[in-house]
């Protein structure tokens, strides 16, 4: 098998010849990786990971927005917000960074490549602020209905013209949990934001492309909502904040892959080598059957040190081919 078969074999519930294997590590880690192995890519290769996590193309809120906001400490409504046009996610000449990545990653590497797209609510936090949009929702359910979907309209078209670039999968970066719960009611995700994602994941899947959503945290109480939805990866599945991993293997995995299996917030990153080779081989030995995609469920942190990240994935490497012999 290839990278892309294993990848949509795992995400369609077939049998694969091993566990698809990631890890969000370029953001803190790029320098010390690219003086261990020459490169991000050189260190991927020798992993053999499978996937790519692109990021590009234009962006919806225009740049003075988010100055305004970061300069001056003054919040924006969301009724002022509708009044500020969005950026244009038709203006072709934004998407050559991807047009690039997707030839050299897809077309020269042979690896899965799916673009974080934005999603409902996390992106506007970088216009209100998360603090003003927390109380703008219980202030301004009405307006921000109309901001959520004119946000929704725009990434529809941004998927879309993602799609037609050629990336495997369209994943969605959300936030809505916190350490024990959502961030807000589920009654306010199903009426504010599921009816947004629904255009989205419905467009998306029509195409005949699997669609992937990231939230961190503990969003427990909105599972059969992603569903629902269609999502066909749930990225990070944390189990550091109550997501349990069996009862996703119990309950959900017909549903849906899972990418995700090492723990940023409390297993790499912070010297318990036994700990993290015993957490590792937990993961990767309960997913033996399929439905889980091994990934980091967050960008691995800079305290981490370059010896501990080879020892995690040397270990990943050896596991999951052995799984494959």
């Amino acid at each position: 098998m290839n990278s892309y078969e294993r990848v949509i074999a795992t995400i369609q519930g077939q049998k694969n010849d091993r566990m698809p294997v990631y890890g969000w590590t370029k953001a803190n880690m790029e320098e010390p990786i690219c003086n261990a192995f020459g490169s991000i890519d050189a260190f991927e290769d020798h992993y053999e990971f499978d996937l790519v996590h692109l990021f590009g193309g234009p962006g919806p809120h225009p740049a003075t927005v988010e100055r305004q906001v970061e300069g001056s400490g003054e919040s924006i409504t969301p009724k002022e917000y509708l009044d500020i046009a969005l950026n244009d996610p038709n203006d072709h000449h934004s998407y050559q960074d991807l047009i690039m990545d997707i030839a050299h990653h897809k077309g020269e590497r042979g690896r899965f490549v799916y673009v974080q797209t934005p999603g409902i609510f996390e992106c506007l936090n970088e216009v209100f602020g998360i603090e003003n949009h927390l109380m703008y929702l219980a202030l301004y359910p009405d307006d921000l209905q109309q901001v959520y979907r004119r946000q929704a309209e725009w990434n529809h078209a941004f998927a879309m013209n993602c799609i037609d670039l050629g990336v495997d999968m369209v994943h969605v970066s959300d936030d809505w949990g916190g350490q024990r719960g959502l961030l807000f009611s589920p009654r306010t995700w199903w009426n504010l934001i599921y009816p947004n994602h629904e255009i989205v994941c419905q467009a998306v899947l029509k195409r005949g492309v699997p669609i992937s959503v990231h939230s961190d945290g503990n969003i427990n109480s909105v599972v059969d909502g992603i569903i629902k939805l269609g999502f066909k990866v749930v990225h990070p599945w944390q189990e550091s904040a109550g997501m349990s991993l069996a009862q996703y293997k119990d309950h959900y995995r017909k549903h849906f892959a899972v990418m995700g299996g090492l723990d940023v917030q409390t297993t790499i990153g912070f010297g318990n080598i036994d700990f993290l080779k015993a957490e590792i081989e937990r993961v990767i030995n309960m997913f033996e059957g399929g439905g889980l995609i091994f990934c980091t469920t967050h960008f691995v942190q800079d305290h981490c040190t370059i010896e501990e990240l080879i020892t995690a994935y040397d270990l990943v490497y050896e596991l999951v081919h052995k799984k494959q012999r």
